[in-house]
């Protein structure tokens, strides 16, 4: 079989590249680069191919759809919204975290599981 033969691929992953050929040709690549880009993310996703056999198979990695997801309609790059997002979630996490009216962790204070989750119910009440 020749070098770059697409007779090994199945049905699916031939549609999928061609469907992200078009999209790649919609940005603006050239007709050629958009056919490798399509058949590189296709070999990205399936980890270089479907081998033929029971117990065989591999897992499909959805990176590429999921960053796709991310970038389309927002005009920003994946990178950037990840990082924005990571940020904002770390921060609202540690606020939320802090205690409020108890100051002192129950480590800190000691105590069994049980007496922290006692005092924690007697300040909601309050």
């Amino acid at each position: 079989m020749p070098q770059g033969s697409k007779a090994k691929y199945t049905s699916k992953q031939k549609r999928q590249a061609h469907k992200i050929e078009q999209s790649a040709k919609k940005r603006g690549y050239s007709a050629k680069r958009a056919a490798q880009i399509g058949y590189a993310t296709v070999n990205k996703q399936d980890h270089g191919g479907k081998k033929s056999g029971s117990g065989r198979g591999k897992k499909r990695s959805h990176a590429s759809s999921r960053t796709g997801g991310r970038t389309s309609h927002t005009g920003g790059t994946a990178r950037a919204r990840k990082r924005t997002t990571r940020t904002t979630s770390r921060t609202a996490s540690r606020t939320a975290s802090r205690p409020t009216s108890r100051t002192t962790s129950r480590s800190k204070r000691g105590g069994s599981r049980a007496a922290h989750a006692r005092a924690g119910r007697a300040a909601h009440r309050a």
